[in-house]
């Protein structure tokens, strides 16, 4: 039988992007005392969030105002939009959509403005734990999930323990929020588990340049 350190918490958040690190800053702001964790199974905040992205600020201006005076390197003002259909052989320039009008709107990196959520989280009182992969969900007595364990580090090929075996620790929350980003391992787990997406439309994804 493995032992295990078990955290506990009022709410965990698994993925620090910038949908999960937004809502740890907003628990916060709302409750200062509520104690929150996110984690990052990247070796540090940033790492995995590999696109950049054209942001509408008023979100962020609304959950962080002072963001502007620390934000990214990479944090322009969108110029201009374009839009074209590609054929084999040409490109055919389209009057633009107005869902696609981006004036007002900023392009970032999402790599740099990442580690930015996160330093402010964690100067609210969030504990920010990257390097820290979720394995598989926790569940209470009555089924619901209740936390989750982290990935153990150590394991042999034969998935065996090994000399520098360490057991990952089972982190508990009353609410846990999963915010992995598209097709997380722990979000796919409970999605087949919970029924989630019977009845639902498959998720979509696409692709800017």
């Amino acid at each position: 039988m493995i032992q295990r350190d078990v955290m506990e918490y009022d709410v965990l958040v698994v993925g620090a992007g910038p949908a999960g690190l937004a809502c740890a800053i907003k628990l916060k702001q709302l409750d200062p005392a509520r104690t929150v964790c996110v984690l990052e199974k990247a070796a540090a905040v940033g790492g995995h969030a590999l696109s950049g992205a054209v942001m509408e600020p008023g979100p962020l201006d609304a959950l962080w105002p002072e963001w502007r005076q620390h934000q990214p390197a990479l944090c322009v003002p969108v110029q201009r939009d374009e839009f074209h259909l590609l054929s084999a052989h040409r490109s055919f320039a389209l009057p633009l959509p107005p869902q696609l009008r981006n004036h007002g709107n900023l392009v970032v990196s999402l790599s740099q403005l990442t580690p930015l959520l996160a330093s402010h989280a964690e100067s609210l009182g969030v504990d920010v734990l990257p390097g820290f992969a979720a394995a598989a969900a926790l569940h209470g007595a009555d089924g619901r999930v209740a936390g989750v364990r982290v990935g153990d580090m150590g394991r042999m090929h034969d998935g065996n323990p090994g000399p520098d075996f360490t057991a990952g620790p089972e982190i508990r929350a009353s609410t846990t929020v999963v915010a992995e980003g598209c097709r997380g391992s722990l979000a796919k787990e409970l999605i087949r588990q919970f029924g989630l997406s019977r009845g639902r439309s498959p998720q979509t994804f696409a692709l800017g340049f």
